[in-house]
């Protein structure tokens, strides 16, 4: 079909969200994904503890990863929310079904970051088949992911720590990328000065267990979404549904 101005299109169907979540351990992430819209977990690690939520056997490779979600695509269904647990207990899976692509010894032999870019190639299959998931299934996608602190070169301030996606750094860029909302789950705590004598302070972070997540980039971690949502939400997927748009 010729491309012309009378397909441009103004309006289109609000879509399932792609999610992305990071966070700190233990702040209750999978819980949050077993309250999702119907999900089913594909499993990468054995993190569910005493949630009982439908899920596949524990992957062992990346090719069980891939016939989990394959079979999500093309057999009938009534789950609405795939949710992958976690993609950082992925990556290994991907690099070994890398390497035995390619006859290597380990994601580093061919050198000089040569293994990573091609794993990139896979973690692009693997987008792809999420992607057809939301696309012809309906399905909303949310995939959980650990938190490491790094430090941040920048270009404009002295280098500072944040929290980010514990991936190699393309392969979280191009889960970022692919993802509408990428949220950082946290507690919330506050700080508190006091004198301790001889003109000094001492600081204190105080905590009650209140569990939050991030929408919004900061300095101190990432975060994203475009549905202009909160800054910060509870960590609750109740109240999560509550500040996304609804369709019209």
């Amino acid at each position: 079909m010729a491309i012309s101005l009378a397909s441009l299109r103004r309006s289109s169907a609000l879509q399932p969200p792609r999610i992305l979540m990071h966070g700190v351990a233990g702040v209750g992430k999978s819980t949050f994904a077993a309250k999702a819209d119907s999900p089913v977990f594909v499993m990468t690690e054995d993190g569910l503890g005493k949630l009982q939520v439908p899920h596949f056997p524990l992957a062992t490779s990346y090719v069980d990863v891939s016939e989990a979600l394959d079979s999500l695509l093309t057999e009938q269904h009534e789950f609405r929310t795939v949710v992958i647990d976690s993609v950082d207990w992925l990556e290994p899976l991907i690099w070994a079904e890398a390497c035995k692509r390619n006859n290597w010894s380990s994601i580093e032999y061919p050198g000089f970051g040569k293994g990573y870019a091609e794993a990139l190639n896979i973690w692009r299959e693997y987008l792809d088949k999420l992607n057809a998931l939301r696309d012809e299934k309906g399905m909303a996608v949310l995939q959980i992911a650990h938190t490491d602190i790094k430090r941040f070169d920048s270009p404009e301030h002295e280098p500072y720590d944040r929290y980010v996606i514990k991936l190699q750094a393309r392969a979280a860029a191009l889960l970022q990328e692919h993802s509408d909302i990428v949220l950082f789950a946290n507690y919330q705590i506050s700080i508190a000065k006091s004198e301790v004598g001889f003109n000094k302070k001492v600081t204190r972070a105080l905590g009650s267990g209140k569990r939050v997540m991030h929408t919004e980039e900061r300095p101190a971690y990432l975060a994203k979404n475009r549905y202009e949502l909160p800054e910060t939400l509870p960590l609750d997927w109740a109240k999560f549904v509550e500040a996304m748009p609804q369709p019209k």
